[in-house]
């Protein structure tokens, strides 16, 4: 009989909560018609600089999950004055990020000196095939143009 007493006032307080939500606005977001609104700097998917990029591998070596691959060859550059040596510099023909592999914390654009690598806003690049995550350098090249311009700085800042 003790039992029934505890369920009874335990039932009309989760009617009564129950009743108090019905009749709230609900605040979902429509997501496929109506767009998000993100927070500045929001991280989506990582942008390629390809320009900036020398091959120097150290993405790739610091990425934990080995989800960058990255592929150069060396070109001579010729003396720029006479008597002057000739130089090699690395020349990028594959940079992609396997997205299904990745887990986007974004170590490999901490780590890039020369800032080839950025954080982009955009989300929507889902697939329906796993193989297609793989992203090549063109694609990450195309994500530049939705990077935004960094913050500006401090005026109190020395």
């Amino acid at each position: 009989m003790s039992e029934k007493r505890g369920v009874v006032p335990g039932l009309v307080k989760g009617l009564a909560t129950t009743a108090r939500t019905l009749t709230r606005h609900t605040h979902v977001q429509e997501y496929p018609d109506v767009r998000p609104s993100l927070p500045a700097r929001s991280r989506g998917v990582i942008a390629l600089l390809a320009e900036n990029c020398t091959s120097c591998m150290l993405c790739a070596r610091e990425c934990p999950d080995w989800c960058i691959y990255i592929d150069a060859h060396k070109e001579t550059v010729p003396a720029t004055t006479p008597g002057g040596r000739e130089r090699q510099r690395n020349v990028l023909d594959r940079f992609a990020i396997d997205f299904s592999l990745c887990m986007y914390c974004g170590i490999c654009i901490e780590v890039c000196p020369f800032d080839a690598l950025f954080w982009s806003p955009q989300f929507e690049y889902a697939e329906t095939d796993i193989r297609d995550l793989l992203h090549e350098k063109e694609r990450l090249g195309g994500w530049m143009e939705t990077v935004p311009p960094p913050p500006a700085p401090d005026a109190g800042a020395a």
